[in-house]
């Protein structure tokens, strides 16, 4: 494996974390001026909405919002702090976008965005800060399962580079199966409510975001050919377009339910589709044979961080809309989520 092509890719896979934390931050900013507590339980479990007395002062609301007692909790500072959460992200977004893209110049498809997949491990470190609260154990050992999964599948599988481009003629059948997955997805997350909602649209989004990459390797190619010839071509437009579709369906998922509940189908589901549209369109391919075994191990740790991380506290409690105020007024409380 490709050592830049792994760094660029964990970089990446970090700024992702971090824009994905801040979105999340951003989404769950309320009128209440008191940095994210949950309006539909009043501020944290256990609290009635008008306890002002402990977090909801004076001097905390001007130490959360930096505009003193009178206009912290008004309307006007609460779009202000959730502009700055969301517009940092977005800014992180961007980063991750530019790193994703030296990673896929230089590596295949099938090798930079499975190791994305990283970003679950990154989210959690820096949700546990942003959020003020430590996750159960159950939620740490079911993402290391999840990442040592992937990594013993990857070391197994050892993808190949592939093509630098895509026979053009590929580019029809696999986009049109990808549209029906996504509107089959999001049709499917319309039914349901909470946190299987934000599995199911953070899924779709998975698929768009691969299929972004996939045009981004696709753009990568046709670079060294020259401006004017990249300019010519579909795939960059195509790009920005399957991007921004990603990028809207990421703030569904985000506004649905807890970063736990989304961020495993996001990235897990970004690293499969990733492989199978490196298979489809580069002709990259994953090692057989007697390598089926690790490979096959580690596709077990992968599904036992899934079904741990489904019955961790983080998926049904609020480990990342209660941070502020439980921080406030009982932080030994606060570094622990709610069972």
């Amino acid at each position: 494996m490709n050592a830049l092509t792994i760094v660029l890719a964990l970089f990446a896979a970090c700024a992702n974390a971090a824009a994905s934390v801040l979105m999340r931050r951003a989404a769950t900013e309320t009128p209440d001026g008191e940095g994210g507590g949950d309006r539909r339980t009043g501020g944290t479990a256990g609290e009635t909405p008008d306890r002002r007395g402990e977090g909801g002062g004076p001097a905390h609301r001007a130490a959360e919002g930096g505009h003193g007692s009178d206009v912290a909790g008004t309307p006007h500072a609460v779009k202000v702090r959730r502009r700055r959460f969301w517009l940092a992200g977005a800014a992180m977004l961007a980063v991750s976008a530019v790193l994703q893209a030296a990673a896929l110049a230089v590596g295949s498809l099938s090798l930079v965005q499975p190791l994305l997949a990283t970003e679950l491990l990154f989210t959690l470190a820096m949700g546990s800060i942003v959020f003020r609260r430590r996750p159960a154990r159950i939620t740490w050992l079911s993402f290391l399962a999840l990442a040592a999964g992937l990594a013993v599948f990857l070391g197994a599988a050892s993808p190949s580079a592939g093509r630098d481009t895509a026979e053009g003629a590929r580019w029809i059948p696999v986009g049109v199966a990808l549209v029906c997955l996504v509107l089959l997805l999001i049709g499917v997350a319309r039914l349901v409510r909470g946190p299987p909602r934000a599995a199911v649209l953070g899924l779709a989004s998975a698929v768009l975001f691969a299929a972004t990459a996939a045009l981004l390797k696709e753009v990568t190619g046709l670079y060294p050919q020259g401006l004017a010839t990249l300019l010519s071509n579909w795939t960059p437009y195509a790009t920005a377009i399957t991007g921004l579709a990603a990028f809207g369906l990421l703030q569904c998922a985000f506004r649905a339910g807890t970063l736990v509940a989304s961020q495993p189908a996001l990235t897990l589901g970004d690293a499969l589709t990733s492989m199978a549209l490196g298979w489809a369109l580069f002709g990259e391919h994953i090692a057989l044979g007697v390598r089926m075994v690790p490979e096959a191990i580690g596709i077990g740790l992968l599904a036992a961080g899934t079904v741990g991380l489904s019955r961790s506290p983080a998926v049904s409690g609020k480990w990342d809309a209660e941070q502020a105020v439980s921080a406030a007024s009982d932080p030994g409380r606060a570094q622990a989520e709610h069972p």
